[in-house]
């Protein structure tokens, strides 16, 4: 039987949706910011029209109000969202918020979805996740928040967090924390979610970052809290997913999230890429194109293998999703090349346009200090890589090969 890549007609049909709704929507959409139209007015009206088109959140299922559409679809979608800031937005698909909404949808109790769910589904309010700490860094298990029980009504939250992307912007806040210090390490951990603003979830400020900022960067919810969490009072209700259970629902909110930066890096890739290639077919020097340079087309071509290695690696993780198998090993993999794929498209791109380049003239200045994050964000690359090693010397002492480390137990 023969390897089959075709994408199904109804995936290329909502791919081609959604390509021509960023083109002719969404990025029309950010000129029209930054010639001074109002955030809120212009997004709302973005929205009104992506729900009447159909495009609505789109992992979600059509019961709860979204599309429904299953992992493979889902990363065509998000593969063409991240090439405008407004394309995820647009259709309630951005993050932090995206992967906190499954979490709850997969966890929450009854009450959970009505109250907290079902409007962030609608696009009424915005949810960050606050699970990050400056002394634990990219080890979760190091969380130092405690909640203590407090009678049978309540928890009582005492702590820091650090990096609560979105917060600033958030009307709820999911909160991780220590419950049993005495429990096995991923077991110690319980998840709460906290209606904000509240007294006891102070943010102290958002983090100054090497990101260059505009004045929608905070508004459009870029911005990375640092929160001081002081008497916290949590109603019992509000436990999301039972107690000891909020390290494993993390872990599974943080692999999609992974995946959604990589969908939305290679967009961005993509367009970086498209920028680039126009530039040096319209620019001469020296009395030639420099689309005719060998050395050019050498950047040209790394960048387009970089892209295509990426778009693979994306649909292979896309099956085994649809297949149900685990996907932790190469989800890893993927995340780190990605993240360093996008930087180097950027980098390429901002070499080849020149001073222009290095300007604020082009989003490529902005996209080049935002994209840094990505290799430190859901796990630096060094502890994806630890992961990646380990798992490569498991598999040999399994199976005398480490092929099924490598992706080869399908391919």
């Amino acid at each position: 039987m023969a390897i089959d890549f075709e994408i199904p007609d109804d995936a290329k049909a909502i791919r081609q949706k959604v390509r021509a709704w960023v083109h002719d929507e969404c990025i029309p959409a950010e000129k029209r910011l930054l010639d001074g139209a109002d955030y809120k007015t212009l997004l709302a009206e973005l929205r009104a029209k992506a729900r009447a088109q159909g495009l609505w959140c789109p992992f979600i299922p059509e019961e709860y109000g979204g599309m429904g559409l299953g992992p493979l679809a889902n990363a065509l979608v998000q593969m063409e969202l991240g090439e405008s800031y407004l394309g995820a937005l647009s259709m309630n698909t951005q993050g932090p918020d995206d992967a906190t909404m499954m979490t709850i949808l997969a966890h929450g109790t009854d009450f959970q979805k009505e109250k907290y769910l079902k409007p962030l589904l609608n696009g009424e309010k915005r949810v960050c996740y606050s699970m990050t700490e400056k002394a634990a860094g990219a080890d979760a298990t190091g969380m130092q928040t405690r909640a203590v029980k407090q009678g049978n009504d309540a928890y009582v939250l005492n702590g820091e967090k650090w990096f609560s992307s979105a917060a600033s912007v958030a009307d709820l806040a999911v909160v991780m924390a220590m419950t049993d210090p005495e429990a096995p390490r991923h077991q110690r951990y319980s998840t709460f979610i906290v209606e904000l603003p509240n007294p006891g979830y102070n943010i102290k400020r958002d983090i100054k970052t090497m990101a260059l900022e505009g004045p929608l960067t905070h508004v459009l919810g870029g911005g990375h809290s640092e929160v001081e969490i002081k008497d916290l009072v949590v109603p019992a209700e509000n436990l999301l997913g039972g107690e000891g259970n909020g390290f494993n629902m993390g872990q599974h909110r943080l692999a999609y999230g992974r995946l959604r930066h990589g969908m939305h890096n290679v967009a961005m890739a993509q367009r970086a890429l498209d920028m680039a290639t126009e530039r040096v077919i319209g620019r001469e020097t020296f009395g030639k194109p420099l689309s005719e340079r060998q050395a050019v087309q050498f950047m040209l071509a790394e960048c387009a293998t970089q892209l295509y290695i990426s778009r693979l690696m994306l649909l292979h993780i896309a099956y085994k999703a649809e297949k149900g198998l685990d996907l932790r090993q190469e989800n890893g993999i993927a995340k780190v090349y990605l993240a360093n794929m996008v930087h180097h498209v950027v980098d390429t791109a901002i070499q080849l346009h020149g001073s222009l380049g290095y300007s604020q003239d082009t989003p490529l200045a902005r996209w080049y200090t935002h994209v840094r994050s990505q290799r430190l964000v859901d796990g630096p690359d060094e502890v994806h890589r630890w992961t990646t090693g380990r798992n490569v010397v498991k598999a040999f002492k399994a199976h005398g090969t480490t092929a099924s480390a490598a992706g080869g137990d399908l391919i």
